[in-house]
């Protein structure tokens, strides 16, 4: 332990000594550690928006729709889920009496762009208008903060009532009371029935600029312009999960006649699916910013290798009498490989400090939620070592090798 501190003392002091050089050769590892930090820290302020926003749905619950919830591949791929059969109320109808271990089984079905108005005041052009069944209520997490929820025989005599989100009872019913109160969708009367808990935002954007009602309602207004609707599914524990998962899919298959053998014509839309498949995108570039940084490693490496022998070679007098009074090679080795792995070391911390910094600058841009990427600045600094143990290893071997009488003799 002595030996240790003794080395790092002397790698400090030689690193003061030589400022410019040790900032110099420094610079290739905060490139290379900079570069992978900075991408993986974007990366997960990302993520950690995307896991906050599709958490929309409540624990242990799915979506069956016809469309996937990210939509990739060309024309054709569009084709294909264009050309599917729509989900259909009385499809949803038969799934809830053939599922029993189901907790909740609830239909929705929205369309977006839409202007809610009361009296004199109405909202911007960009309303989710969302019909559901009473159930949805609780697979989508949501809670009525005041008034009542939908109710079977609201869906039943398709009832003109409406639920309103934070967002629009606040831009039209700013000093008022909405429950009782009439407002229009599209020139239809509906009456506020209940008003929703604020749920947040996502990437900037709120959650609570939409409006519910029955969704046999909203049919009878938007049916001709979007014909499919959504089911969702929550599950009585997470241990059963899977398992009701499996068993919708057999009974979704057979209410739609899909062939055996064939795949679905429908897809299942949860919480974990759609992280599989956007760290499935984001994977790419985790793998550009570790060749990137590699390759500036590989370099940096290289350059910290070069200055060790050039600093062995202007401090062999000064190994040669560290040897002649008792010094032992491995401490002189120490003594290198601690100076180079110093000098890692700081040029990561720096690109760690750097990275995390611009990172959460650039995401904030994206209106995503600030984060540390903790694991990958415990890669960087583990990187960081591995780098200086490999091409430090050889300028110290040769510092320990060298004999101490010719060492004494250098430039005399």
């Amino acid at each position: 332990m002595t030996s240790l501190f003794e080395s790092l003392k002397l790698a400090l002091m030689d690193l003061r000594a030589n400022k410019l050089r040790a900032s110099l050769t420094m610079l290739g590892i905060v490139v290379g550690i900079f570069s992978i930090i900075v991408i993986m820290t974007v990366i997960t302020m990302l993520q950690s928006s995307i896991e906050e926003g599709v958490s929309m749905l409540a624990k242990n619950t799915f979506q069956i729709q016809k469309f996937p919830a990210i939509r990739t591949g060309g024309p054709g791929m569009w084709s294909k889920y264009r050309n599917r059969k729509d989900l259909t109320l009385q499809e949803y109808e038969r799934l809830r009496n053939n599922l029993p271990s189901a907790k909740y089984i609830g239909a929705e079905q929205g369309q977006f762009g839409k202007v809610i108005k009361f009296r004199n005041k109405e909202t911007n052009p960009n309303v989710n208008v969302v019909g559901i069944t009473p159930s949805a209520i609780k697979t989508n997490d949501w809670k009525v903060e005041n008034g009542r929820e939908i109710r079977e025989t609201d869906v039943q005599t398709s009832a003109n009532v409406v639920i309103l989100g934070k967002d629009v009872a606040d831009k039209l019913f700013e000093f008022i009371d909405p429950i009782g109160k009439e407002v229009r969708v599209d020139g239809h009367p509906l009456r506020v029935i209940g008003v929703y808990e604020a749920q947040g935002q996502m990437f900037g954007q709120s959650r609570d600029n939409f409006v519910t009602m029955p969704i046999t309602t909203q049919q009878a207004f938007y049916g001709k312009y979007n014909r499919s609707i959504s089911i969702t599914v929550t599950s009585y524990s997470k241990d059963d999960y899977n398992k009701v998962i499996e068993t919708a899919i057999g009974v979704m298959r057979a209410i739609r006649k899909n062939p055996p053998g064939s795949e679905n014509d429908f897809e299942i839309f949860s919480n974990e699916s759609v992280l599989s498949e956007i760290n499935s995108v984001t994977i790419y570039a985790k793998i550009g910013a570790i060749v990137v940084s590699f390759i500036a490693l590989i370099a940096a490496g290289v350059g910290i290798m070069n200055i060790m022998l050039v600093s062995v070679t202007e401090r062999t007098r000064e190994v040669g009498v560290r040897k002649a009074i008792g010094a032992k090679s491995y401490q002189i080795l120490m003594q290198f490989m601690t100076e180079a792995i110093l000098l890692c070391l700081l040029g990561g911390l720096v690109g760690i400090v750097l990275g995390v910094g611009i990172g959460n600058f650039a995401g904030s841009f994206l209106n995503a939620s600030a984060a540390v990427p903790y694991d990958w600045i415990m890669i960087g600094i583990g990187l960081c070592v591995l780098v200086g143990v490999l091409f430090g290893t050889y300028p110290a071997y040769k510092a320990a090798n060298l004999d101490p009488i010719e060492a004494l003799r250098y430039e005399q």
